[in-house]
């Protein structure tokens, strides 16, 4: 019972870092410990675990996926998600440029740190990352502020956003906000919308089912290549973060980036910049403290 209290601590957080956008919930698993057994313990839902479900045997389908375990880090990581939606949404409402401006130092460390990770860098990842970047930055400046709410939208969002739990590097909320869907998920869950969470859910579910073998794959054999990918992504949305941004004329619901100076002669508001420098620095700061424990924790 120890060990899986333990075990949702350690869940708790990795929801508390897949809520906030630059921090991924798989490296909160990696510097913890559990990581290489959450992955194969998702790694084990497959047809011969879904097989044993169907036929009634319970107990020999729950040993087969470690549902203890599952159990404990999913709890842990759900309860974190719904205590920590409502501040969220609040700090979005209300002080717009401090929030994004803490997700932008958080979305540029983390890159910087998975960048890191390369030792030899060769033309072909040059062009991955470059892939990257240029993908997320067409999504950030192409896509509304906000994407429809259809419920197929969010089943969508949810098979995608999940993926992320599992890779170091890269956080769900990330993913959200890259989608347009991050506001509107904090608000369905602070309002707790039974509807478009169990979607979400679904979605994330099935997500975890296809993806995992994919994800883990990739990983495995170019994993280089992906992280260059996932480094290019994160770069490429700090557009969709930037603190000032103004709505386009031409094209409804389009949001885009501008200097400090010219949000504040189009809008009238103080831009408030030094303290964006400052909320800026804290993101980029917390990232280097987890980097730090994680280092401290694997010797």
């Amino acid at each position: 019972m120890t060990k899986y209290l333990w075990t949702a601590l350690k869940g708790i957080a990795m929801g508390a870092a897949d809520v906030v956008p630059g921090v991924s919930g798989g490296t909160i698993a990696f510097m913890t410990g559990i990581y290489e057994e959450l992955i194969t313990s998702l790694k084990s839902l497959d047809h011969k675990s879904l097989t044993l479900l169907l036929k009634g045997e319970f107990k020999r389908f729950w040993s087969s996926i470690n549902g203890n375990f599952l159990l404990a880090v999913f709890s842990g990581v759900i309860l974190s998600i719904f205590s920590l939606a409502r501040l969220m949404e609040f700090l979005l409402i209300n002080y717009p440029v401090f929030i994004w401006s803490f997700f932008f130092g958080l979305i540029m460390a983390s890159s910087i740190f998975i960048i890191k990770e390369i030792k030899r860098w060769t033309l072909s990842l040059y062009l991955t990352l470059f892939s990257g970047i240029s993908v997320a930055v067409w999504i950030s400046l192409m896509s509304p502020s906000e994407s429809s709410d259809q419920l197929w939208t969010v089943l969508i969002s949810g098979m995608i956003a999940i993926c992320a739990m599992i890779l170091p590097g890269i956080s769900g909320s990330f993913i959200l906000l890259l989608l347009g869907k991050y506001e509107f998920m904090m608000s369905a869950i602070k309002s707790f919308d039974i509807t478009v969470i169990l979607i979400f859910s679904t979605g994330a579910v099935a997500g975890l089912i296809l993806f995992s073998h994919l994800l883990s794959w990739l990983l495995k054999k170019f994993y280089y290549q992906t992280i260059t990918l996932l480094a290019g992504f994160m770069l490429g949305s700090l557009v969709k973060v930037w603190p000032w941004k103004l709505s386009s004329i031409t094209y409804e619901g389009i949001d885009y980036p501008v200097l400090p100076g010219i949000y504040e002669k189009s809008t009238g508001l103080d831009s408030l910049f030094g303290y964006a420098l400052f909320f800026i620095l804290v993101g980029f700061c917390v990232v280097f403290v987890i980097e730090f424990i994680a280092k401290t924790m694997k010797k």
